[in-house]
């Protein structure tokens, strides 16, 4: 029972360390699209609010979401709810969200998942991130979290019909007050979403989605970083994994 303890609480130190140094990450480069809120004294569970892409039904919203991360990250993934009423092929009705990269790295055949889709100690909240908002604008329709939603929004890229074009925008709206209420002004064009990694270096390209392939490409400068910071940590933490 104490070996038990001691390494729950060797894994929770891990869990803890990983996250300040994804923190300290996103706010030196941050990630287009997204607004992020921590409390650093529950590091466990931060509030992300994002932004629809512009270019897409979500332009313009402001969708609030909450990040759980269990005591063994990132061993093991966290989980994502949204806490603003969303209508999507992924989303469930009470607001979790469905998504590959999310899902423990085991072998499901009845899922169609592959193994490499899901879960795996890589990954990590700036990937989760772009996951989602490549999402928003191509939802995965073919096991999908909201059935409902799933056959409105095939008849209307079919164009069959506009019902979910229609709730989607009404959605959207109705989130522009929150985001006014909570002092956030939502970027609506190309220029104003997107932003450069390095902020404080104007030499940098400016870094932006990529519409056409549904997600944001982030400099390579700040993977060989986080490469350099992940082997600190698994240097530090080495032997102490959860199995």
């Amino acid at each position: 029972r104490f070996l038990s303890l001691q390494m729950a609480s060797s894994s929770s130190s891990g869990a803890l360390r990983a996250l300040s140094m994804e923190l300290k990450s996103l706010r030196s480069q941050p990630v287009e699209g997204f607004h992020i809120d921590v409390d650093e004294d529950n590091l466990f569970m931060w509030n992300v609010g994002i932004f629809g892409p512009p270019g897409t039904l979500y332009q313009g919203g402001y969708f609030k979401t909450c990040i759980r991360f269990p005591a063994n990250y990132p061993y093991s993934p966290p989980t994502v709810k949204f806490t603003t009423k969303v209508w999507h092929p992924n989303v469930y009705e009470n607001g979790d969200l469905c998504i590959s990269i999310l899902h423990p790295p085991v072998d499901d055949p009845q899922s169609g998942e592959l193994p490499c889709e899901r879960w795996n100690p890589t990954q990590n909240v700036r990937t989760i991130l772009l996951s989602v908002i490549s999402l928003l604008n191509e939802p995965n329709t073919s096991s999908p979290a909201n059935v409902d939603a799933s056959v409105m929004y095939r008849k209307w890229k079919s164009g069959e019909n506009k019902q979910y074009e229609q709730i989607v925008k009404q959605q959207v709206e109705h989130t522009k007050e929150e985001a006014r209420a909570d002092g956030v002004i939502v970027p609506e064009t190309i220029e104003a979403y997107c932003i450069k990694s390095k902020p404080d270096n104007d030499d940098d390209n400016l870094d932006c989605i990529d519409f056409d392939d549904d997600y944001c490409d982030y400099n390579t400068d700040d993977d060989e970083e986080e490469e350099e910071e992940e082997d600190a940590f698994d240097d530090e933490d080495s032997g102490n994994g959860m199995k």
